[in-house]
């Protein structure tokens, strides 16, 4: 893992250059047409327009199909347009797509709600049981979209097992491998189609890009990269693959320091009083953990913990931190809290407070949650005049 990131062959083309060069360019020219019509039978092998390859974004893709075992990878110009490209070069108007019901909202949207008006239904489940995906099976299922783990309740699905099923009715497997990263987890490995990341996450590292990537075989990225990649036109440019490039370089690294810091902030918070439930595969309490055991190598450093604390409060508590920001995203070198209402059944039953931990120093984050405790407890009043934003749904 860290030699194929850091390691490159001398370039004689480049003349020796360390970083591959911004190939800043929309077109490639050729001498002769014989030249030009022979690059154009193959257009992603060869360099002809940068809207279907470019020798920058193209080094990018080499180095993420090796992270992941996989025969190609194709980049995107955000993790959506990877996953709505994903998708849809798998299904067709009549297909039954079976989805984790917490899997992130705006493809839980794209399913649920853009694709019904071609015809696609999709069913949601309970993810973290094979018989819940084994019942909604239907004759003309012919996807289970997986995100293992999810990234607001960190559930699990049981990835062979769900590859496996998808095999014996003739579907296919997509699964959103952003949390754990290709450093922890190759669900391709485990009989996976597609695997899509959020390179905006932990790819990049340094909150900078936004890009997503599809990585898979030739037999499901061919079709993908003619069809659905130079149709829809969500490409990564040049200059966003030669920063996402930069940061591939210490992914590794940067995921040790995640999953250690990430483990101690949330032990930490396992044992304080205000906090319900910590949600973190890495904590041997967590429901799912021998699963995770068992299909991932290692943790990364997003979790979240539920609390009977009301969310005016708990937001308050958010405003007291001084090394948190407030914000959605994560994979970036900052910490970020993120705190909403958590229903059951429409039912709010407390709080659900998100946390990314980044790389500052676990006990200065430690001694800063604390210390922003003791201010909101000893201003119970403050924060009241708070919106109550919508909240997360548990049921997705």
């Amino acid at each position: 893992m860290y030699s194929i990131v850091a390691h490159d062959a001398h370039d004689d083309r480049h003349h020796g250059a360390i970083s591959v060069p911004i190939y800043q360019t929309s077109l490639f020219s050729f001498d002769t047409y014989e030249q030009f019509n022979l690059a154009r039978l193959d257009e992603q092998e060869n360099f002809v327009y940068s809207r279907g390859n470019n020798p920058t974004v193209r080094y990018l893709e080499d180095k993420l199909a090796q992270l992941e075992q996989g025969e190609r990878a194709k980049c995107f110009s955000s993790g959506m347009a990877a996953i709505s490209s994903a998708i849809m070069s798998i299904i067709k108007q009549g297909d039954h797509v079976i989805c984790t019901h917490q899997a992130y909202g705006p493809t839980r949207e794209f399913l649920g709600v853009y694709l019904h008006k071609f015809g696609v239904e999709t069913t949601f489940v309970d993810g973290s049981s094979l018989e819940n995906w084994q019942r909604a099976v239907q004759p003309n299922t012919k996807l289970l979209y997986l995100e293992s783990p999810t990234s607001m309740m960190f559930q699990l699905q049981d990835i062979r097992s769900c590859a496996a099923l998808a095999q014996s009715i003739g579907a296919e497997t997509i699964l959103d491998n952003s949390w754990a990263t290709p450093c922890h987890q190759n669900p391709l490995t485990m009989g996976v189609s597609l695997v899509v990341h959020s390179i905006t996450k932990y790819i990049s590292g340094h909150s900078d890009c936004v890009g997503g990537v599809v990585v898979g075989s030739h037999r499901f990225m061919d079709p993908l990269m003619s069809t659905e990649y130079m149709l829809f036109g969500g490409i990564m440019t040049p200059q966003t693959a030669g920063l996402v490039t930069r940061g591939l370089r210490t992914l590794p690294m940067r995921m040790e320091r995640h999953e250690t810091s990430g483990l101690k902030v949330a032990e930490y918070l396992g044992s304080q009083h205000y906090v319900r439930k910590v949600n973190h595969p890495g904590l041997t309490f967590h429901p799912q953990h021998e699963l995770g055991s068992t299909q991932m190598s290692g943790y990364s450093s997003l979790f979240s913990f539920e609390s009977d604390e009301p969310v005016v409060k708990l937001r308050a508590w958010a405003d007291h931190l001084h090394y948190f920001r407030i914000g959605a995203s994560w994979g970036g070198f900052e910490s970020l809290i993120n705190v909403n209402a958590l229903d059951y059944n429409n039912q709010q039953t407390g709080s659900l407070v998100r946390l990314y931990i980044g790389s500052e120093d676990p006990d200065d984050l430690i001694q800063d949650m604390e210390e922003a405790w003791r201010s909101v407890t000893q201003r119970p009043s403050e924060g009241e005049t708070y919106e109550q934003n919508a909240g997360f749904s548990q049921d997705g």
